[in-house]
């Protein structure tokens, strides 16, 4: 198993919110390598609408930081053929519900090439992309989706929970040969205006540093049940291992932390350990990581389970507008809490 550790090589107490981490773990990469490049829409003079290339512009210049039209299908398409052409470009696309526009782009070229050409041609780009809801924002706009692009062979797909992992994350992603999903919730950015967490705020090492891909993290260890999850819903279960510790329930919370490269082996031995599981998981339940993790404990062993797993997703529904519709759809701790009761007993 892997415990998350906050890779360092000085002592140091600077936090930083995740959005300010991403941020911080791009232009040290901009300054190593001149190869790498910002695209995508509002990336530049507003730095991001989620404050996810913040300074960047002032920093590396317009050359390096380039605000594009609306037309994911074309910036997309101009950050693949310049990864295929030497570059590493960083491409922002602004929701990940506006996908389907371009996932020609991304599937069936940035996703394939490296395939199709023998292994010959590298596609070495990262797609960064903001998920989830709780904000009101509608069908459109309040997708996770992180189990849409694991299913299609071809790519990475990366979704951090903390400033330390959205920092050494985004370096790794960089300097992977492979195309990267990078997918940060708005959740756990630490903007004032749509905060969800107060764990949006952690220790950062200032040098820069990078956090293996397909590791997952022990983010609390436990002996009673495992939980299997990632991004703002790793936040929400560890509040909910909080408070049932109280109560002499002992929580092991997982930090998948990716979903391709899939640490298996992090969840079976815990699971093995707890004997119970529940994966709580905000994307659609049906044909997603949910019904993947109980897969694989399931073609394990399934004797290694004391009683049967839950899941805690989102039900197979667009996300609702209103807010108390919405909320019933979220894993909220409420629902965590409940699944656990439910396998405890």
């Amino acid at each position: 198993m892997v415990k998350i550790e906050v890779p360092t090589e000085k002592t140091t107490s600077r936090k930083l919110t995740v959005a300010k981490a991403i941020v911080e773990g791009i232009a040290q990469e901009m300054e190593r390598d001149p190869s790498v490049i910002v695209l995508g829409e509002d990336v530049g003079a507003y730095g991001g609408i989620f404050s996810s290339t913040t300074g960047l512009l002032e920093r590396f210049g317009s050359d390096r930081i380039l605000d594009t039209p609306i037309s994911e299908t074309a910036f997309i398409g101009l950050g693949t053929g310049a990864a295929v052409e030497g570059m590493r470009p960083i491409v922002e696309l602004m929701f990940v519900d506006f996908f389907g526009v371009a996932m020609d782009q991304i599937y069936n070229h940035m996703a394939k090439i490296h395939y199709e050409s023998g292994g010959n041609v590298s596609v070495p780009m990262v797609i960064t992309t903001a998920v989830g809801g709780g904000y009101s924002d509608g069908a459109q706009h309040s997708q996770c989706l992180w189990g849409t692009f694991a299913h299609l062979p071809g790519m990475k797909v990366v979704v951090p929970s903390s400033p330390a992992d959205a920092k050494g994350l985004m370096i790794s992603a960089i300097r992977d040969d492979n195309p990267v999903v990078y997918m940060f919730h708005k959740g756990i950015m630490g903007l004032p205006w749509m905060t969800k967490s107060t764990r949006a705020l952690g220790v950062v090492p200032e040098e820069a540093y990078t956090i293996p891909l397909g590791k997952a993290a022990i983010a609390r260890a436990g002996t009673d049940v495992t939980v299997v999850t990632l991004s703002l819903s790793v936040h929400h279960s560890l509040d909910v291992a909080d408070e049932l510790a109280k109560e002499g329930i002992e929580v092991e919370v997982i930090d998948l932390r990716s979903l391709v490269p899939l640490d298996t082996e992090t969840v079976l031995e815990s699971v093995a350990k707890t004997g119970r599981l529940v994966v709580v998981d905000e994307d659609y339940q049906s044909f997603g990581l949910s019904g993947e993790i109980a897969a694989i404990v399931a073609e394990k062993d399934p004797r290694i389970l004391r009683s049967a797993m839950r899941r805690v997703c989102v039900p197979d529904t667009p996300i609702p507008y209103a807010r108390s519709l919405e909320q019933a759809t979220l894993p909220t701790p409420t629902r965590i809490a409940a699944a656990i009761m439910d396998v405890m007993a």
